[in-house]
């Protein structure tokens, strides 16, 4: 039987991003579902300034209830790390594992920018220019293919500031549920997802994995992506 995996997207994007994998999840005997948060994708005409975290985690959790789904492999792309924590921490009875692909991985009261506070004076300045709540999209990976970048150019939106700023609170203490971390090994000169790659590899309880590709695989690495997923899945059968 088949395994449930259901994605936390990254920030900019939302659920169409995850289009190459839905074949190839299906092939495999599997069920992709790919939600879009509040005010990205064809959920855009919501965006306003009130949107932050806990806006995103409640989306993916109502997903949970109203399509019933249990035994979920959860996975965090990104700035879906942080939500997928989120998600976790309130759905423990649904989730049978957590993966984050080249994601933040935040403690409890720990925020996005808190844990990439490099970026903190240029998302805030951006954000300043941009209705003074609006990010724009980060550059895509500079390996994308070129019609590729078009799709991702013309779909990728703004994000709420607010996203980046509300600090994670977790209401059930410390995850404890199988968790494993995927580090997409084609880094930018920043290596934003490094360090979390380090604690996966160092900490007791994550299993640790790299993929030869840029920072969203589901779009440039598609197949090995699966392949990996599905030997994931399979380890922990």
């Amino acid at each position: 039987m088949g395994a449930t995996f259901l994605v936390c997207h990254g920030a900019w994007s939302a659920g169409w991003a995850w289009k190459k994998m839905h074949p190839l999840m299906r092939a495999a005997g599997h069920h992709l579902v790919t939600p879009s948060y509040t005010g990205l994708g064809e959920r855009a005409h919501l965006t306003n300034p009130s949107i932050d975290l806990e806006t995103h985690i409640h989306d993916i959790l109502n997903v949970i209830e109203y399509e019933g789904l249990r035994d979920i492999v959860l996975i965090g792309h990104s700035y879906g790390g942080m939500v997928a924590t989120g998600v976790a921490d309130r759905a423990r009875d649904r989730i049978a594992q957590l993966i984050y692909l080249d994601a933040f991985v935040p403690d409890d009261g720990q925020s996005l920018l808190d844990l990439n506070e490099t970026a903190r004076p240029q998302m805030r300045e951006l954000a300043k220019a941009g209705d003074g709540w609006r990010v724009p999209p980060n550059p895509t990976s500079p390996d994308t293919p070129p019609a590729d970048l078009e799709w991702l150019s013309e779909r990728r939106v703004d994000m709420p500031i607010r996203c980046f700023e509300m600090k994670l609170k977790l209401h059930g203490g410390e995850l404890t549920l199988p968790r494993s971390y995927i580090y997409a090994t084609r880094i930018t000169p920043a290596d934003t997802f490094g360090p979390f790659a380090r604690r996966a590899r160092s900490e007791p309880g994550w299993r640790y994995y790299e993929i030869e590709a840029s920072h969203s695989p589901n779009v440039t690495a598609p197949e090995a992506l699966m392949a990996l997923l599905q030997q994931i899945v399979a380890e922990r059968a």
